[in-house]
C-alpha cells in the first residue's frame, strides 16, 4: 500500500491505517527511536506512541512523505523519553555524543524561544544540508537526526571509525561557518 492510501485511511479514521503504518514503516520508526533510546522496551512503547500521535495529528495535515512524518515524530517522542529518563538519571545511548558533538555549531535551542529564529535556523540548516556532497550528507544525516554510532556508520559505508569522526569534524566545522555567515550565534 502506498503512503497516499494510508493517510487516506487516517482521514477515514479506519484502525487499518494504524495497522498498515506499522506494517510499512514501524522497523524504521523502531530504528530511530532505539538508536536514542539503547532499550528495545522503551524504543517499542515510542514507535506505539508514534501510531496514537499520527492517528491524532494527521486529520488536519497530508504529510507527504508519510515516512518522514513518522519518522519525525518516532525522534521527537524517543528525544523526549531520553530527557524524562535522562532528569531520572538513566542515561545511554548516543544522544551525549551527539549533543556534545553539535555544541560547537549550534546553540542550545531552549535558550531561544523564538519561533522565528528556529524556523530560520532550520531553514538555514536544510540549505546547509543541499549544499553537501549526497554521501557527507547521508552520513551528517545518520547521526545528527539518527543518532547512528560512529561504528555503526563505518560498517555501514565500509569506511574507517576515524575517517567518519574526522568527516564529521569537517562537516561540523563547516555548518559552524555557514551559520555564522547566515548570521547565527555560534
Amino acid at each position: 500500500m502506498d503512503d497516499k492510501q494510508i493517510v487516506d485511511l487516517y482521514w477515514e479514521r479506519s484502525e487499518t491505517a494504524i495497522a498498515e503504518t506499522e506494517k510499512k514503516y514501524g522497523r524504521y520508526c523502531h530504528y530511530i527511536a532505539y538508536q536514542i533510546l539503547y532499550n528495545d522496551e522503551d524504543a517499542m512503547m515510542v514507535v506505539n506512541d508514534t501510531y496514537l500521535k499520527a492517528w491524532n495529528t494527521i486529520p488536519t495535515q497530508k504529510p507527504d512523505p508519510l515516512k518522514s512524518y513518522v519518522g519525525m515524530i518516532s525522534r521527537q517522542l524517543a528525544l523526549n523519553t531520553y530527557e524524562k529518563q535522562h532528569a531520572k538519571k538513566r542515561s545511554g545511548g548516543q544522544v551525549p555524543l551527539v549533543l556534545d558533538e553539535l555544541s560547537e555549531c549550534i546553540s542550545d535551542s531552549n535558550s531561544s524561544a523564538d519561533i522565528s529564529e528556529r524556523i530560520a535556523i532550520s531553514d538555514a540548516l536544510n540549505r546547509f544540508l543541499r549544499s553537501l556532497p549526497k554521501r557527507t550528507r547521508n552520513i551528517f544525516v545518520r547521526r545528527y537526526f539518527y543518532m547512528s554510532s560512529i561504528a555503526e556508520i563505518a560498517k555501514d559505508y565500509k569506511m574507517k571509525e576515524s575517517s567518519v569522526s574526522m568527516l564529521l569534524l569537517r562537516t561540523r566545522k563547516k555548518l559552524q561557518q555557514f551559520l555564522g555567515k547566515e548570521g547565527f550565534d555560534i
